[in-house]
């Protein structure tokens, strides 16, 4: 590869990279974007709040909704306390490393996060993501919309919570945090990032605060925005709208190279915590 070898010694004499950096030097020095797959399941799902994270309690959870016993990840602050809840809702790959990871990061910053698992109904997200993106595509929508406004009672219910609740979803789990708030008396607010809108007819019938995240670069997405705050400001909803310059679709998610901005995650993840906060806790 000529000029393009880099000895081991040279790597490690550079400045620490982030995990898309990471994936897409190696890319390069494999000769193109083969050895990917084959990170997928080591570099790029390396978390960035570690499972036994001693801040933290983590557990797998049940709860009831429409479709029976719906699977979940809990994470909240290992301190005693109570801490407003925060559905996290998982992109089309169903519930992941990455998404348990994201969880996490809501928790340690005080809330007490749960991340349901749509393909509850199915036995559970299998390891293969194309797989469980199969299996998504087979949901009774309806059941499964329901399935999570169940995850914002349970929270609001739950021991170590305080009664309010929000949540934040991505991509297919962007639409569904769309959903809740215009379904879930008990979502108080929402931040879907990159998430269909919901029918304009339905948009009266949101009662949360909204934080909505866009990529730049997300054109089908994107369609829908301008309906989208038109329905949102004649309904009087409390809503912002944020478009990430020089950003794709899935932006946020660090173990997608192709698609990580990290400036943009870092933002609009400030954003989001920030707004918990205000709308949540106070």
């Amino acid at each position: 590869m000529g000029n393009m070898m880099m000895s081991a010694g040279c790597i490690a004499a550079l400045a620490p990279l982030d995990r898309g950096q990471f994936l897409k030097t190696l890319a390069l020095l494999a000769g193109g974007t083969a050895l990917l797959p084959l990170l997928d399941s080591s570099a790029a799902e390396s978390a960035i709040v570690p499972a036994d994270d001693d801040r933290l309690h983590v557990e797998r959870a049940l709860y009831p909704g429409k479709t029976g016993k719906v699977r979940a990840y809990l994470a909240r602050p290992a301190e005693e306390g109570k801490w407003p809840g925060v559905v996290v809702v998982h992109e089309n790959r169903g519930l992941n490393p990455h998404i348990e990871d994201v969880a996490r990061r809501v928790a340690l910053e005080g809330f007490i996060a749960v991340a349901p698992d749509a393909l509850s109904p199915m036995g559970g997200t299998p390891e293969d993501s194309d797989e469980a993106r199969t299996m998504i595509g087979k949901l009774d929508m309806e059941s499964t919309n329901e399935d999570f406004v169940a995850a914002a009672a349970y929270l609001k219910t739950h021991p170590k919570s305080t009664g309010k609740v929000g949540c934040t979803g991505f991509c297919w789990g962007g639409a569904m945090a769309n959903q809740m708030a215009v379904r879930s008396p008990d979502v108080s607010a929402s931040a879907p990032y990159y998430g269909r809108q919901p029918a304009t007819e339905d948009v009266p019938r949101i009662k949360a605060a909204m934080m909505l995240h866009y990529a730049e670069l997300d054109e089908r997405i994107n369609r829908g925005i301008p309906e989208y705050e038109a329905a949102l400001k004649k309904a009087g909803v409390d809503y912002q709208v944020f478009i990430y310059e020089g950003a794709k679709h899935a932006f946020n998610n660090d173990t997608n190279p192709g698609r990580y901005h990290k400036e943009a995650a870092k933002l609009a993840w400030q954003r989001t915590i920030a707004f918990f906060k205000e709308k949540l806790k106070t």
